[in-house]
Parts: structure tokens; C-alpha cells; sequence
């Protein structure tokens, strides 16, 4: 039998299929636009979504035994809003997880709500890029819209409605809301009433592993499909769809080094940190997890290497970098304002200490470096959860440089190993497809049957605490500033 799995991914969706051995016979990727429509915001529209991924599953189907597929699983971009009247039509175009125009409904939530509130109530504190914030938004400045609102969806839920019929959404992806409650894995009754909308326009809540629905008959023939049932899961936010990359048990950790960044932590029970830095959200094995996010990550490089050197060969930039540890220049990675852990919209990317000696690759290495230590911040709020991490996997287009995974090892001080595929969420949820329709006996053993590590980056001891160093200057500066950003964004 065929398991296909879907990645709904911010620049395009992703789909695998694999085999009930868990080999990966064939991936699509279909590309669709990004609108910009004001400084700051970032939209998109479901039909492109829906489109493409038609478009891409045709393509993925095309030369198999259409009759052996048997189950469907979607990832997706986490946290942005769609909305639907009472017809089920799409009322405005969505607005996405590096939206940053919510910055005062933000502050309504997080000050005047009041952050002790909100984690009580859902575990988690406000962030502009949270879905609520945008729901506010509406309210305030769309209000005409706001009143149509009948069914209020996250962009993976919205395909799979698509493909289903079905208003569903998952646990894991529900999380990063602040509608849901995440302790007790259901919508939160306080914040509904906080966010003016009512229960029923709201999506029913699966695990991700539970079966929807099937796959609509229209789509049956579209695609060419003689069978009856396809089954259709709940399937996964992006990160939770971790086990992609065999990210789960107690402790398990996973970097995401692509446009924006991620540490993942598999917990087994409920857990907050007390300045609520890092989100607690529901895993898709049907725990928890800890997720911490840096806005610009990879994003960060190529930047500075495509938009201010003019350059595109990433290797050449790096060739002559060598004396890592004693780099004297500093780079703070927040060029989109930053989410984990300062929540500070107004936070801007920024070199400091450079000479008259500073070369280009000085600047080049302190980016890489820069990144790293935002991913250390994150690591340290975990230790001091008394979650000790020995090491973590690593994917995203960043993880392709040697130079950079060398750093991060030593800035983190942990072996970081390198998984030999790069499907991550699209996988992942073919995984879960497949655990659903009985294929495999559960989660662990279809992750450890399809997931291998190629490669483990050791840190080496005295490079380590030579960094060691370097981050504890680093850490100081962000504070020393922070307060000149507001005054430079208003």
C-alpha cells in the first residue's frame, strides 16, 4: 500500500509517497506566491494552496497502481488565519505566521489580558504571529469581515476540509492558537470569550494521528482513483511533524536550520517555562512538546550574502573563515523583530564591533555565529527547566553548510547528528498516514525503521569554551538595546 504526505509549506507544498516499508518512492514540490501588501505583512491565498497541491498530487500519482493508495496525511505553516463565511467561501486572503501587523493587539493580550492569564488558560502567552492576535486584528480593523465569519481555520485545515469536507484540526497545530487549552488538549472557553467568537466556528480538534474523513468523490475522479475510501488524518503543525526527523521520547531534540528557526523538545508530560519563552504545545504522537522559534535563521545568510554581496555561491563566503572562537564581530539575527524568546516585534538585525581590520568574512562568520547563539538562548531556557538536551538532530537548508553545523556544535556544546533525508513534516505525517491505516505497529517503529543518521558534528572542547565566552558577551547585548528599538520603530 501508498501513504502520501503533504507539507503545506510557506513558499510551497511538498508531497512524498512511500511504501508500506517505509521507502520513499517519489517527491513533488509546487511553488506559489507570497503577497506583501503593506510593510510588515505577509498573505497568502488558500485557493494557491489547494491548487497546487492538486495540481502536485496528480503528478506524484501519475505512474503508480492508483488502487493501492490508502491513506493521506498533511503538515502545514502553523498559525495563520483563515476564514470562512457561512457558505464555506474564503472572506479575505490568510495571513501568515511572519505577520507582523498585530503588534498592538499583541500588547492588549499580553499586557491588558495579562500573560499570567493567558497561561493559565492555554499554556502559553501571546506572540504577534499567533493566530488570536490576527483574529483581533480583524475585529478591530476589518470589523465587516470579522461579522461574516463562520468557520475560523488554520492553513493545513483548510486544505484538508478541501480535500475532505470535513472542519478539522489537530491538536499540535490548534496549540499555537491561544484558543486552545494545551494541558487539557481542548479549546479554551476563556479565550473564546476574550476573542469575541463562539465554539461553533471553531474546527472539531483529532489527534494527529485519527482519520477525518476520506477523500472527496469529486477528487476520486479528478484524480483518477477508483477506490472507494482514502483515508484523510488530522495530520500536523510543520514542527510537530517532527517525527519526521524520528524527533520523539522524553528529551528528544530537533533543530530546524531554514528561513526561520527552530529547537523542538519531545516531552512526555505538560511543561511551561516560567517566563513562558518557549511554547507548549501538543506533539503529534499524542504528547507534548517544548518549541522554540527564532524569526530569521537561514534567511539570516542569505540576506547578507544574495541582497549586500550580490553573491550566490554560499561555499566561497565561507572558504576563508577560519579562526573560529576569536571572531571580534557581533551579529543580533532579528531582522523580522523576534519571537523566542525576547517577543520583540520591534527587534531589528544589527553588527557590532567592528574595526578597521573587519573583512568581509569576519562578517560573513559572525552571521553563522549570530544564529547559533539565538539557538543557544533557546537551549539555555531549557536547561533551566532542569530538561538537560546532550544532543539534537539538525535539518533546513542552513544544515547543508559544514562550517555552520561546526559551529553550532561548539556554541551549543552537543553532538548534533545529521539525518540522511530532508522531507521532515511532509514525512512525518506520511507516517502517521500509514500508523492510522495499520501499516506500521506505531510511530517509534515506523520512525526508526525510515530514519537514520548519516553523520554526528562532535564539539571540541576547547573551541566550545571558547564560544562559551563569546555567547556570554552575546547575551548582553540585546538587553543593553532593546529599549533604543522602540524608540527607533515609533
Amino acid at each position: 500500500m501508498y501513504y502520501v504526505g503533504i507539507d503545506l509549506g510557506t513558499s510551497a507544498v511538498k508531497l512524498i509517497l512511500i511504501n508500506e516499508e517505509g521507502k520513499i518512492l517519489k517527491k513533488v514540490s509546487k511553488d506559489y506566491p507570497i503577497y506583501f501588501p503593506n510593510v510588515g505583512w505577509s498573505e497568502q491565498n488558500p485557493n494557491d494552496w489547494y491548487n497546487k497541491t492538486i495540481s502536485g498530487l496528480k503528478e506524484l500519482i501519475n505512474d503508480i497502481d492508483k488502487d493501492k493508495i490508502d491513506g493521506i496525511g498533511i503538515a502545514g505553516q502553523m498559525h495563520g488565519l483563515v476564514i470562512l463565511d457561512k457558505y464555506d467561501n474564503i472572506i479575505r486572503p490568510a495571513i501568515l505566521w511572519n505577520d507582523n501587523r498585530t503588534i498592538k493587539e499583541n500588547e492588549y493580550l499580553n499586557n491588558i489580558i495579562g500573560k499570567e492569564r493567558l497561561s493559565e488558560y492555554t499554556g502559553n502567552i501571546s506572540f504577534t504571529g499567533f493566530t488570536a492576535p490576527k483574529l483581533l486584528w480583524i475585529k478591530n480593523n476589518e470589523n465587516s469581515n470579522f461579522k461574516k465569519i463562520n468557520k475560523i481555520m488554520l492553513p493545513k485545515d483548510y486544505l484538508v476540509y478541501m480535500l475532505t469536507g470535513v472542519h478539522s484540526t489537530d491538536v499540535s497545530d490548534a496549540s499555537g492558537t491561544l484558543f486552545f487549552d494545551v494541558k487539557n488538549r481542548c479549546w479554551s472557553e476563556k479565550m473564546l470569550e476574550i476573542c469575541s467568537i463562539y465554539k461553533y466556528q471553531l474546527p472539531k480538534i483529532f489527534e494527529s494521528y485519527e482519520i477525518v474523513g476520506n477523500l472527496k468523490e469529486n477528487l476520486l475522479n479528478e484524480l483518477g482513483l477508483k477506490k472507494n475510501k482514502i483515508k484523510v488524518i488530522a495530520g500536523a503543525g510543520d514542527n510537530a511533524a517532527a517525527i519526521g526527523t524520528g524527533t520523539i521520547g522524553n528529551g528528544s531534540c530537533n533543530i530546524s536550520l531554514g528561513t526561520s528557526g527552530t529547537v523542538f523538545i519531545s516531552n512526555n508530560s505538560f511543561t511551561i517555562d516560567k517566563n513562558n519563552s518557549l511554547h507548549s504545545f501538543c506533539h503529534s504522537d499524542g504528547k507534548y512538546h517544548l518549541l522554540g522559534c527564532i524569526l530569521s535563521a537561514a534567511s539570516c545568510n542569505k540576506w547578507w550574502i544574495e541582497e549586500i554581496l550580490k553573491s550566490k555561491n554560499y561555499e566561497e563566503e565561507q572558504r576563508e573563515i577560519t579562526n573560529l572562537g576569536e571572531n571580534e564581530v557581533y551579529f543580533l539575527p532579528y531582522l523580522m523583530g523576534e519571537r523566542s524568546p525576547h517577543n520583540d516585534p520591534n527587534a531589528r538585525g544589527m553588527f557590532i564591533g567592528m574595526n578597521m581590520d573587519t573583512k568581509r568574512e569576519d562578517m560573513t562568520q559572525a552571521i553563522l555565529e549570530g544564529v547559533a547563539f539565538a539557538f543557544k538562548d533557546l537551549i539555555e531556557i531549557s536547561k533551566s527547566m532542569g530538561i538537560n538536551i546532550e544532543r539534537s538532530k539538525i535539518c533546513g537548508g542552513g544544515s547543508k553548510s559544514i562550517l555552520w553545523k561546526e559551529i553550532l556544535a561548539n556554541v551549543l556544546n552537543m553532538e548534533i547528528d545529521v539525518i540522511d533525508n530532508e522531507e521532515g513534516p511532509s514525512l512525518g505525517v506520511a507516517i502517521l498516514a500509514g500508523v492510522s491505516c495499520n501499516a506500521f505497529n506505531n510511530i517509534e517503529d515506523a520512525s526508526s525503521m525510515m530514519i537514520n543518521i548519516k553523520e554526528t558534528i562532535k564539539p571540541k572542547k576547547e573551541l566550545a569554551i571558547k564560544y562559551k565566552n563569546k555567547y556570554n558577551k552575546f547575551k548582553k547585548i540585546y538587553p543593553t538595546i532593546s529599549k533604543l528599538y522602540d524608540e527607533l520603530m515609533n
